[in-house]
């Protein structure tokens, strides 16, 4: 599924990611302001190769660029269990509705998949945002050291049926 949308008169398509989308998907992960100071080993050497883009259903915002297309943002979204693994937004797009995009878009593919609900695992500076997006607060992940040394708030997204 693909669709096209505007954001402030600029273009933004969410595409299925591609293997050759996985180097500016890592860069996108690894350069996130959100995981900067404490938490930047967390991300240190995150990659998001080939491998997980065909494994997953990965998407990306892209906004047309002089270039050719920049990235904006992804995510990715596991079928068996459940779950929104990845989503990010570059940093000098946020503020600008692309996460709340990315969040319809798959609600959309979990309603297409069948799923009735997403879970995931939110990065801390990231909470309030999924909750503004609708997400519900179901628990905590707690801390499994040395990879992640801080809790993290656990959330779920009900898919409805449209």
């Amino acid at each position: 599924m693909s669709s096209r949308t505007s954001l402030g008169g600029q273009p933004i398509t969410i595409r299925r990611a591609v293997a050759r989308d996985a180097k500016r998907l890592t860069r996108l992960v690894r350069g996130s302001g959100a995981y900067a100071g404490k938490y930047a080993a967390a991300v240190a050497g995150y990659r998001v190769g080939p491998d997980y883009i065909e494994a997953h259903r990965v998407f990306v915002a892209v906004g047309a660029h002089e270039g050719g297309d920049r990235v904006l943002g992804f995510y990715s979204l596991v079928l068996a269990p459940p779950e929104l693994d990845l989503l990010f937004v570059a940093d000098e797009a946020q503020k600008r509705g692309i996460g709340r995009l990315l969040v319809a878009h798959m609600q959309s593919e979990a309603r297409a998949a069948g799923l009735d609900r997403v879970k995931l695992v939110a990065h801390l500076p990231s909470a309030d945002f999924y909750h503004r997006v609708g997400a519900v607060r179901t628990g905590t992940a707690f801390a499994n050291p040395p990879a992640v040394p801080w809790d993290r708030p656990e959330f779920e997204f009900r898919i409805t049926s449209e």
